[in-house]
Order: structure tokens, then sequence, then C-alpha cells
């Protein structure tokens, strides 16, 4: 159960970071409520998951999740420019999340 809340927990965090970006400094309503909820709900879900699983692992994990699905959202949107280097870098961002896993 850790994991399935750490895996959604790093879903909420790219759900954060791109609200975040969106808010414009906290000046647009929705953005920012969205980024307040998601934030709330990621770490809950962190602080949850560290109650079973190693801090460290949980911590790379999340982080690594959220972080490859902010920048794959960003690319996929228009946001951010991809290119075949990016995107074999998240294909290694992600083995290295699934490796964690299989190692724990």
């Amino acid at each position: 159960m850790a994991w399935i809340i750490l895996v959604v927990s790093g879903v909420l965090e790219a759900v954060w970071a791109t609200a975040l970006g969106r808010a414009e400094g906290f000046t647009k309503p929705v953005a920012t409520i969205v980024f307040a909820v998601a934030l709330v709900a990621s770490m809950g879900g962190l602080a949850f998951a560290m109650r079973t699983l190693p801090t460290g692992t949980a911590y790379a994990v999340w982080v690594g999740i959220g972080a490859a699905l902010t920048v794959t959202y960003a690319m996929v949107t228009g946001a951010e420019s991809a290119s075949v280097a990016k995107v074999l870098l998240l294909v290694g961002i992600v083995g290295c999340v699934v490796g964690l896993k299989v190692l724990h």
C-alpha cells in the first residue's frame, strides 16, 4: 500500500509543480488552489509512505516520478522543447525509480 500511495504522491508532485508555474506568483487563483491542494496531498502521501519505506528510497522515487512527469508534460504541451537526449534522460530517471522498487 505504501508504494501505491508513494506513486500517487509522485504524480501529485508533478501536478503541484506545474500548477506553481501557472500560478504566476500566486496571482492566478485557480492555479494557486490546485497548487496548494496538490502540495498538501503530495506531502501527506510522502509522509505516509515514509512510515514503512526507507526515507532515501521514498524520497528518490517521489522526486523521480514528479520530475519525470513534470518535464514530460511540459514537452507534450510545448512549454519545453523535446529532444532525443531529454527523452533518453527521462527514461533513465524512470529506470532508476523502477530499480529502487525492484531492489527494495
